[in-house]
């Protein structure tokens, strides 16, 4: 296109309409192909709405249908009329049909089978309209970002975002599941209920997953505050003091951790047996606290960015090196406080290795990391998998709330200091 438009690049703009003209004739061609069969998009949409019954997800056939018409009713009336309006509106409708283009790969199975159309389905009954279709839509979606002129990272992390997506609804889906069984075959449950997530925190729950998650909670709050205190003291003093054997202190820490912690697993176990801490959630935290100032730098990096003009003139007012520790040197890290905390959290909160060895066969002293994949043995699983999904998703939660809480100070660094 010769005409020029403020805010768009329309170099761009005839892919972006060839890639929805193709997903647009995709639907024409065969959806389904098996056995000498084929049928379209548009044509098994018909057979669904024809159907006696149909899969309460029959929808996304539906939208995937609609919103492609509709993105490319929007391109062909841009290429007559183009505004920047109009084609950010045209780019979110195909980023919804590329999603549901995408959905429909999950739920085509159940949907089919439900309705009756086909019994049996599986992907490579998929015809090559509904693969040249899915392609197109992706390919579309990026041309037409890039007319829009939305920055490159938003066309990749759109991409990835859509792509991302279907694990963690699996996951919760299956957690969701009312079919027991470890393989289901399908996507999308026949029907869903809260029963899996009653099992695990019920009182007739031949699980202990309370005593598990309450084991988890104590120890990655307790190691959250004492190793975030341990590693912010020591990166500050090695940042802002200078004693002999400084350099050296530092070089032994960096050495020793370089090597794997899993190496000194079994003499770490030995010590705490001969102490009488073994299969204790005290251990965990001591060992935790014990090896957490070998993490001390990226703080130290931080610290060291912080003008020392600042401590100087703290001094001359009278300040300690407590002080100026509490109250100059922290208000102003936030940033890396925050990673610090959710690095210990989140190290505590999913270790796996070394409280497996520790317990044992000790069930009431399990974290839930040891405690879900007990629920994975091969004479367990087909019986409490939908609950192991239901607890994935019970132990994600702290961790998106503790993000969601902190991730405000993420983005915060040195903005400086006023002194008086």
């Amino acid at each position: 296109m010769k005409k020029i438009v403020i805010g768009l690049n329309l170099a761009h703009f005839l892919k972006a309409i060839a890639g929805v003209f193709i997903v647009f004739a995709s639907l024409f061609l065969p959806f389904i192909s098996r056995e000498g069969e084929r049928t379209s998009m548009v044509g098994t949409a018909l057979k669904l709405i024809n159907a006696e019954s149909a899969s309460p997800i029959a929808f996304s056939i539906y939208a995937a249908v609609v919103l492609a018409v509709l993105s490319f009713v929007l391109g062909v009336f841009s290429y007559f009329k183009t505004s920047v309006f109009g084609m950010k509106l045209w780019q979110c409708i195909q980023v919804f049909s590329t999603i549901f283009f995408t959905l429909t790969l999950f739920a085509s199975k159940n949907i089919l089978e439900a309705s009756g159309i086909m019994s049996g389905f599986f992907v490579k009954d998929f015809g090559i309209g509904f693969w040249i279709g899915l392609v197109a839509s992706y390919v579309g979606l990026v041309y037409l970002m890039k007319t829009t002129q939305t920055n490159t990272g938003y066309i990749v992390l759109t991409i990835l975002g859509i792509i991302w997506m279907f694990p963690i609804l699996w996951i919760v889906l299956t957690a969701l599941r009312a079919e027991q069984g470890y393989y289901v075959g399908y996507f999308f449950p026949h029907k869903l209920t809260l029963q899996n997530f009653v099992n695990l925190f019920g009182n007739e729950s031949v699980l202990p997953f309370k005593k598990w998650w309450l084991n988890t909670f104590i120890v990655a709050i307790c190691s959250c505050v004492i190793n975030t205190m341990i590693v912010l003291a020591t990166a500050f003093v090695l940042s802002r003091t200078r004693f002999k054997g400084r350099k050296g202190f530092m070089n032994i820490l960096m050495i020793i951790g370089m090597f794997p912690g899993f190496m000194s697993l079994i003499a770490v176990y030995n010590i705490l047996k001969g102490l009488g801490l073994n299969q204790s959630i005290l251990a965990l935290i001591i060992v935790g606290a014990a090896g957490a100032a070998m993490g001390y730098h990226v703080s130290k990096g931080f610290f060291d960015t912080i003008p020392k003009a600042v401590d100087e003139a703290a001094i001359i007012d009278g300040a300690s090196r407590l002080q100026i520790f509490i109250h100059i040197i922290l208000p102003l890290s936030k940033s890396i406080i925050v990673y610090t905390v959710l690095g210990s959290f989140l190290g505590a909160w999913s270790d796996y290795i070394f409280p497996s060895m520790l317990f044992g066969d000790k069930q009431s002293s399990y974290t839930v990391a040891v405690g879900l994949y007990w629920l994975t043995d091969f004479r367990r699983i087909d019986t409490y998998y939908t609950q192991f999904a239901a607890g994935a998703v019970v132990v994600a939660l702290p961790i998106v709330i503790l993000f969601i809480w902190l991730q405000r100070f993420y983005v915060e660094g040195l903005s400086g200091s006023v002194k008086g």
